[in-house]
């Protein structure tokens, strides 16, 4: 099946959140152990891009 450029690329959009102090220690926490056992570069950002799909994937609200 042919990818659709959407697919290709990841299109991301610029938002601001607001997070408790707690948040922001465990999200950063993750990135260190993601980048260090997958041998790649985490950002505090991708992190919650991967939490928020993966809540909106368990409430059913993406595929």
């Amino acid at each position: 099946m042919t990818k659709t450029k959407h697919e290709e690329k990841e299109e991301l959009i610029r938002c601001t959140i607001f997070l408790e102090e707690e948040h922001i220690d465990a999200i950063d926490e993750l990135a260190k152990e993601f980048s260090k056992n997958l041998d790649q570069r985490w950002t505090r950002s991708a992190v919650v891009r991967l939490a928020v799909g993966n809540f909106l994937t368990n409430m059913k609200k993406m595929v």
